[in-house]
């Protein structure tokens, strides 16, 4: 199977290996191709001065042409290397006058031309050009061409060509170890972080200090310490949040083997009755707390992607939220009043979720309503928001604590209650994308809160 581990290392090698060797390549073929063209202009600057010495040992003798070649003339194009040279001397369109008569040339007149060609089965470059002889009134053009072997010149574009590769390819050698060694000098800094990040944490803040950090590593660094700040906040939270839980639950399970330790006492059938019944209303507040405690872990935990499909008539949640708790606020001859406008309150979400938002919220202001007074739910549309507003007549929430209230078991007051309420409330809106905004319902009296979702 395919390794997935990539190394930044081998990455960043690969990067720059590849590219130098292409440069390399490039750099090579473009020196060799120069090499040749240098060699080739010097083989034929010596192949024309050659044939046109040997032209000039062209002369009339009485009617007739000769060619003396004398050993000077080959010696402008021998070379050490022992490359063979060929040449002719030839009246265009006539005989030969000197040379080698299978050697080719070519029937020109004006400029010299190179060319090559095959000798014997060798490979020459040669170079033809034409001298035109006077006598008694009459031109006759002569073609004289000279040729070589290719030793020489392989030999030339070899000593120009090495040098040049042998300087290129120890460039990248030396390039690539200087790389080497600046990526190991400059990734020590990374291997320092992994080194501090898999440290065994302290029992105070582990943070990783970015001082001595790349600029482009700072940031990563920051938003780490960032999300260590964030998951060290919620783990105070959670486990305050287990405390207190632990604390709420130990208190009515105190409370109830108190209780039924009394009972075993009893011997009076009516005295029994009423410590059952005290231990009846225990029970139903433990369990209360643990529904509580148990909605507040479907809240945070609650896949809310599955329900952003799903439509809710706020209208129908907030009719039953307010007839689930009529009887509790009649109990008290507590009015609830509801208020609608006609627009449509529909937004995405979870229907049994923003129920029970809604009603921990209704149970609050009922709970802290004096008896007689009104608790009061308006609902509204505003552009593509939902505003649904609960206002009682109770003392308000001072402004110092109106945050603190939503945090689990922390209650404004010694009203009987778990605390849970507004905490479960503002996690399920929030889950929801929304928010809970706390104000006065009227000057000096009363609390309002404000649950605003997206339509």
């Amino acid at each position: 199977m395919k390794s997935r581990t990539r190394s930044l290392r081998t990455r960043l090698l690969l990067w720059l290996i590849v590219p130098m060797t292409a440069f390399g390549l490039i750099a090579a073929w473009i020196t060799h191709a120069n090499a040749r063209r240098t060699a080739d202009l010097l083989q034929d600057a010596a192949l024309l001065a050659a044939a046109r010495v040997l032209a000039a040992d062209v002369r009339w003798s009485g009617d007739d042409l000769v060619a003396s070649v004398s050993p000077s003339t080959i010696q402008i194009v021998g070379t050490p290397e022992g490359d063979q040279v060929f040449y002719r001397v030839q009246i265009a369109g006539g005989a030969v006058i000197a040379g080698t008569s299978d050697f080719p040339g070519l029937p020109l007149a004006g400029l010299p031309q190179w060319y090559d060609a095959r000798v014997s089965g060798l490979p020459v470059r040669a170079v033809s050009l034409t001298r035109p002889m006077f006598d008694a009134g009459r031109t006759v053009e002569v073609v004289v061409s000279v040729g070589r072997t290719q030793a020489a010149r392989d030999a030339l574009v070899a000593s120009l060509w090495k040098p040049q590769l042998a300087y290129i390819l120890g460039s990248i050698a030396v390039a690539m170890a200087l790389i080497c060694a600046g990526l190991a000098l400059e990734l020590r800094p990374l291997e320092r972080l992994a080194a501090a990040l898999t440290a065994r944490p302290r029992q105070g803040r582990n943070r990783i200090d970015a001082t001595d950090l790349h600029a482009e590593l700072q940031p990563l660094v920051a938003a780490f310490n960032a999300s260590l700040d964030v998951i060290e906040q919620q783990s105070a939270t959670q486990r305050r949040f287990i405390a207190d839980a632990a604390h709420q639950i130990r208190t009515p399970l105190t409370l109830l083997g108190s209780q039924l330790q009394y009972a075993r006492r009893q011997h009076n059938l009516d005295e029994v009755r009423e410590t059952l019944a005290a231990m009846h209303h225990s029970n139903r507040a433990m369990v209360a707390l643990i529904n509580q405690l148990l909605m507040l872990a479907q809240a945070e935990s609650a896949d809310y992607t599955r329900f952003e499909r799903e439509s809710v008539d706020l209208k129908d949640v907030i009719a039953r939220a307010v007839e689930k708790l009529a009887l509790a606020a009649s109990r008290r001859d507590i009015e609830l009043a509801v208020s609608f406008e006609d627009a449509a309150l529909v937004v995405r979400g979870s229907e049994p979720l923003l129920s029970a938002a809604l009603s921990n919220l209704v149970d609050n202001a009922i709970r802290y309503s004096p008896d007689g007074t009104r608790v009061t739910v308006e609902a509204r549309r505003v552009d593509d928001a939902v505003f649904v507003c609960v206002l009682d007549e109770g003392p308000g929430i001072p402004a110092e604590l109106r945050e603190r209230v939503f945090e689990p078991f922390f209650r404004a007051s010694e009203e009987e209650g778990s605390g849970l309420g507004l905490a479960i409330a503002r996690e399920i809106v929030r889950a929801h994308g929304g928010m809970i905004e706390i104000g006065e319902a009227a000057p000096e009296r009363g609390a309002k809160f404000t649950v605003i979702l997206r339509g």
